[in-house]
């Protein structure tokens, strides 16, 4: 080792010390909010503090109130509105906006570095917290575990692996002819399969099971109205799940597939395109979620010529996305819990907020989509009170924009300042 070598060396473990000495002694932050988002009461209150000691909230409460430790770092955003990290309960990290054949080029280690480019992204756009639902090869439990070990940067994820569902259905390969013996890696038919595979998820990391009740769009040969899974095998999959302490999503558009998923106890309803009267019913009287995906209809058909979109899903796309926004809409009218979620993949990271302002031109309120993407989110998720919130006790996930949100709700397109655990990984204000 040279002596130049030996003094970098050196100079590089004495910042590492200093800062780790910094992290030792500095474990209170202050956040001076100039207006603060209360996403329960949707009141705007003025010049707040939020103390944070260990990545997590300690207090909230009006500057003037609130005693700041001598050794607090203080984040000054006093032109600012601060409310909690958002959170979307519908993405895809590991995809990328193509769906035609080049799709199966993508290896699942591609996926997982795919994934690492999108949770940046996504942490960035202001989203916080993000259930991923189904990715090939356990992908997004790799890029979850990398986020955790802090690896990569990105949101907080629950993750679900491979989605399951039928031979031939909407989960499944359907691209290559039969020699190719192609087989998605979550198709299991029948009781015993479906138990399994919920079993063969969980053992190799996932949050919660994703299954496919009804076709899809973006899949060959199948029509988004027809029910795919039982009754039966659902409930199957449900009681599993439950049991293990897991939650179930299921991808539905068909109001039959809609009305069997609730029935059996899904615990969210992933599009609702089709959704009718007699579904709505049982998805209140069980208390089930709708998470409408609803911006990606915009996108998906402007941009079909950039996703190589082939003809067969660009008409699926064409007859079905319009009709989701009326079904949903009645949804809404109808009281039905919604959270919110985007389906992230079919359009580009990062800009899930644009979700907001078709929620609020369908029937929501602006606070009752921040509120989607807030308190009922983090219900859905099983986190509530960690996440969703700026209360005590939860983690200091933070996000802040110019003007009033629930006056303007595209403000939310446009987050300046993003904290994640009480650490800034974004901010646009300066110091």
């Amino acid at each position: 080792m040279t002596k130049r070598t030996k003094g970098v060396v050196f100079a590089v473990a004495v910042v590492c010390m200093g800062l780790q000495l910094m992290a030792q002694t500095s474990r209170h932050v202050v956040v001076h909010a100039g207006h603060l988002l209360d996403v329960k009461s949707g009141k705007v209150l003025a010049d707040q503090m939020l103390l944070i000691e260990d990545g997590k909230i300690v207090s909230t409460g009006a500057a003037g109130e609130t005693k700041v430790p001598a050794d607090a770092v203080r984040i000054e955003l006093p032109n600012a509105t601060v409310l909690p990290g958002l959170i979307d309960a519908h993405t895809h990290l590991t995809m990328d906006p193509k769906f035609g054949y080049d799709r199966l080029a993508i290896s699942v280690p591609r996926e997982a570095l795919i994934g690492a480019k999108n949770a940046r992204l996504t942490l960035l756009a202001g989203f916080t917290t993000v259930r991923n639902v189904h990715a090939g090869g356990y992908s997004d439990v790799a890029l979850r575990d990398a986020i955790n070990a802090g690896d990569v940067p990105g949101p907080r994820m629950l993750v679900s692996g491979p989605a399951l569902g039928i031979t031939g259905g909407h989960c499944d390969n359907n691209m290559l002819p039969s020699e190719y013996h192609a087989v998605g890696d979550g198709v299991a038919d029948g009781i015993a399969e479906v138990q399994h595979k919920v079993r063969e998820n969980i053992k190799y990391g996932a949050d919660l099971i994703k299954i496919c009740a009804t076709g899809g769009v973006l899949s060959l040969g199948d029509n988004p109205q027809a029910s795919q899974y039982t009754l039966e095998e659902m409930k199957a999959i449900v009681a599993d799940a439950h049991r293990l302490g897991r939650k179930v999503a299921a991808h539905a558009h068909g109001a039959e597939g809609i009305r069997w998923a609730a029935e059996a106890g899904v615990d969210s309803i992933e599009h609702g395109s089709y959704i009718d009267d007699a579904a709505i019913a049982v998805m209140k009287e069980k208390g089930t979620y709708l998470v409408p995906t609803l911006y990606l209809g915009d996108w998906m058909i402007d941009n079909a010529g950039l996703t190589h979109l082939p003809p067969p899903l660009l008409a699926k796309a064409q007859e079905v996305l319009p009709a989701a926004r009326k079904n949903v809409a009645h949804a809404f009218a109808s009281g039905v819990k919604v959270a919110f979620g985007t389906d992230a993949a079919v359009y580009p990271h990062g800009m899930n907020a644009h979700e907001f302002a078709v929620m609020v031109k369908l029937g929501l309120t602006p606070l009752q989509a921040i509120q989607a993407a807030t308190i009922n989110a983090a219900d859905l998720l099983g986190w509530p009170g960690k996440v969703g919130t700026l209360e005590p006790g939860a983690w200091a996930d933070i996000v802040a924009v110019d003007g009033d949100p629930v006056k303007d709700v595209t403000t939310l397109e446009r987050v300046k300042f993003v904290m994640k655990g009480g650490e800034v990984v974004k901010n646009e204000y300066g110091k």
